[in-house]
């Protein structure tokens, strides 16, 4: 409870000093209750909870000397905010007088009250700084340690649960090698097992110049006395003599900050073996590669074909195979130190490589070397642009031997005619006198004409529509019979022949002995040749017959051979082949599948076709230099007029089967351009004897026996 005290006294403040009496002020906005009347100040607060307030009771009047004698109590004021804590003053402490406060007394001895009395100004002293308090900085830091390891919490999350597998898998990503192993390529061989391609192991000599750079040379042997350098010189030093390059060129590779640097190539297996005994694979490595090489060089070698730097077929059986040949390449998976070597411990993956298979050939490499050898000499003494030869089994269909004049050696490839192809395939031309057999076994097939059948042969003839031919050459009129007409290859006799055969039968023919169809070969580049329209009204008044003697139309050299090899085989066209059959890694050999044939025409009219051909090479014939002593041929010549550029040219050919009795091989010959002779008896009847007659004794085929010819060539 507050104490009243009287208006002369003093209070003390919590230092002890005494305070001077404060005038009661009127609150801001609030008049005084009894103004004039001093408000009497709260006593300090003891440290005990306050007693409830209560109503004071008026103080007694006591005389006059009192600051407030006779005044009524004035109420309590109104709570206020809660001011500071201060110290309660000593009750021992003295009142404070008016004297002392400097305060005169009225006159008449009346003593003025304190809150009456103006008071003298004066500055309060600031109270001392209130005492710190650590909760609240333990408060602030104990939140600080909770951001601090919320943070860390949400990146330890982030870390190990959503980044984690991905982050493992980039260190395992960088921490891992893979080296491919290429698969060995498929070889190729003949038929007999010649190699005429094979793949050889090479090696990549690739140099670390940035890591070379921590390379110290101290204890390794030295090279030629001298000590080995630390860096680029002493790798130099140990290299040069292997891969055989000056030094100073080698160390001057070595200096940079790449991380692969190709040294050398195709090194042989030797020098990779002596480089890995230097055992610096941190700063140098052999990649394994590997090589074509074409062991029988131009033998078949613009057939064969090549490859790239990738061991991919690029030409040739290289590129028609290369599915069998290419194999399937292999893997090595290894985790590696920092310093580039295998860490054994750690995890491996190892793939094997799967070589590819072998394919073999129907070629027979004697042969195709002697029908290579053949063409090139009579490309030479005839003068001609090129030459082809073919040499197929009229049975199987197997080709024996395709050769091309000037043919290639796929291990050179200084020039692009490596990739240039067979012209066997790829070039076209009018079959000429050739394509007079299919209109002959036209004729026998549908009964127009027999062998014996009478012509009178001019060297003009007019058809009915007007259209006039010519033979080759002037000469009287000939009676010649159907076999003779062949025989003379008549152009004139020819047309005369074919007049009988509906147009439509004569397309047919055409289309049943493989004209304007691809060959079945399977090389690149090969064209299907030119046919006339398939609707035979559109054909014009003079093609209608120039295709009974091969001209109208174009064909490449294979597509011809075959109509020859359909006619020695009873009627039956067998599809051309050059793949005998693969060998796989294991040693099993897969025989090719091969398609039934299909029949042209009836084995009568086939035979009857063949001793008509045989007439040919017979006295009076145009082929009579196609001759083989021992065996009786068939065959007949050909002469095609082909345009080049302003002007014409020509293709001579010969095609021929041997022995005629029983046919084995067929055997083409095709010289563009000849300029000693544009006949195909001069020029190419004697290059197919040749060839025909190496060909039949290789093979070991018995030679014929003798028998009188039946056929009449005149009447």
């Amino acid at each position: 409870m507050t104490r009243p005290t009287s208006g002369s006294g003093r209070q003390r403040n919590p230092s002890g000093r005494a305070a001077g009496p404060r005038a009661a002020q009127p609150r801001t906005g609030r008049p005084a209750r009894d103004e004039g009347r001093p408000r009497q100040a709260p006593a300090p607060q003891r440290k005990q909870a306050p007693a409830p307030q209560r109503k004071q009771a008026p103080a007694p009047q006591r005389k006059q000397g009192g600051a407030q004698a006779g005044k009524p109590q004035p109420r309590q004021a109104r709570a206020e905010k809660p001011q500071p804590k201060r110290s309660s003053p000593t009750r021992t402490q003295p009142r404070a007088t008016s004297a002392r406060l400097g305060l005169q007394a009225p006159e008449g001895g009346r003593k003025v009250p304190a809150q009456a009395r103006p008071a003298r100004s004066r500055v309060a002293r600031p109270l001392p700084p209130r005492p710190g308090r650590p909760e609240v900085r333990q408060r602030w830091l104990v939140g600080l340690a909770v951001v601090v390891v919320l943070v860390f919490l949400v990146r330890l999350v982030q870390v190990q649960l959503i980044e984690g597998p991905t982050l493992a898998a980039k260190a395992e990503a960088e921490r891992t090698a893979t080296a491919l192993t290429p698969a060995h390529r498929g070889d190729i061989t003949d038929a007999n097992g010649v190699t005429l391609a094979t793949s050889v192991d090479r090696y990549t000599v690739v140099a670390d110049p940035k890591a070379i750079k921590d390379f110290r040379g101290t204890g390794r042997p030295h090279v030629d006395g001298k000590k080995v350098e630390d860096g680029a010189l002493g790798i130099a030093q140990l290299l040069a003599p292997i891969l055989d390059l000056p030094k100073n060129e080698l160390a001057a590779q070595l200096v940079g900050d790449s991380r692969y640097e190709v040294l050398a190539k195709n090194v042989v297996p030797e020098a990779q073996r002596a480089i890995s005994n230097l055992e610096i694979r941190a700063y140098i490595r052999t990649d394994l590669t590997s090589r074509r090489t074409y062991p029988s060089g131009t033998v078949a070698g613009s057939l064969v074909g090549f490859v790239d730097h990738e061991q991919t077929g690029q030409g040739g059986i290289e590129a028609a195979y290369d599915d069998l040949l290419s194999g399937t390449a292999g893997s090595d998976t290894y985790e590696r130190s920092l310093d580039g070597l295998r860490i054994p411990a750690a995890g491996q993956e190892s793939v094997p490589a799967v070589p590819g298979n072998d394919v073999q050939l129907t070629l027979v490499h004697d042969i195709q070397w002697k029908a290579q050898d053949a063409i090139d000499e009579a490309k030479r003494s005839s003068g001609a642009e090129y030459g082809i030869a073919i040499v197929e089994d009229v049975r199987t269909g197997e080709i024996v031997a395709l050769a091309d004049s000037g043919a290639v050696d796929p291990n050179d490839r200084s020039t692009s005619a490596v990739a240039g192809g067979s012209r066997a395939v790829k070039d076209v031309f009018d079959p000429g006198s050739t394509g007079k057999v299919v209109t002959m076994a036209a004729a026998l097939e549908g009964g127009y004409w027999n062998p014996n059948s009478r012509f009178t042969v001019p060297d003009t003839y007019t058809t009915p529509n007007g259209q006039t031919f010519h033979d080759s050459h002037d000469h009287p009129v000939q009676r010649l019979t159907l076999t003779g007409v062949l025989a003379q290859s008549s152009n004139t006799g020819t047309v005369q022949v074919g007049e009988k055969i509906p147009l439509v039968e004569r397309q047919e023919y055409l289309q049943r002995f493989g004209f304007g169809q691809p060959t079945g070969l399977g090389l690149p580049g090969e064209s299907v040749g030119l046919m006339p329209p398939a609707d035979v009204s559109d054909w014009d008044g003079r093609t209608q017959y120039a295709v009974l003697f091969g001209q109208g139309l174009s064909v490449n050299a294979m597509q011809a051979t075959s109509v020859f090899s359909t006619v020695a085989n009873g009627g039956v066209r067998m599809t051309p082949t050059l793949f005998k059959g693969t060998k796989s890694p294991d040693g099993t050999v897969a025989p090719a599948e091969r398609e039934p044939g299909e029949r042209v025409v009836s084995e009568e009219t086939a035979d009857t076709v063949v001793e008509m051909m045989e007439t040919v090479t017979g006295d009076g014939g145009t082929g009579t230099n196609a001759v083989v002593p021992g065996y009786r041929v068939a065959g007949k010549t050909g002469t095609a007029q082909m345009p080049a550029g302003n002007g014409w040219t020509y293709m001579a050919s010969f095609i021929g089967v041997a022995p005629a009795d029983d046919p084995r091989y067929t055997v083409s010959v095709f010289l563009k351009s000849p300029s000693s002779s544009i006949y195909g008896g001069d020029v190419a009847a004697p290059v197919f004897s040749d060839i025909m007659g190496f060909t039949l004794q290789k093979m070991d085929v018995p030679p014929s026996e003798d028998r009188d010819r039946r056929l009449r060539t005149e009447w």
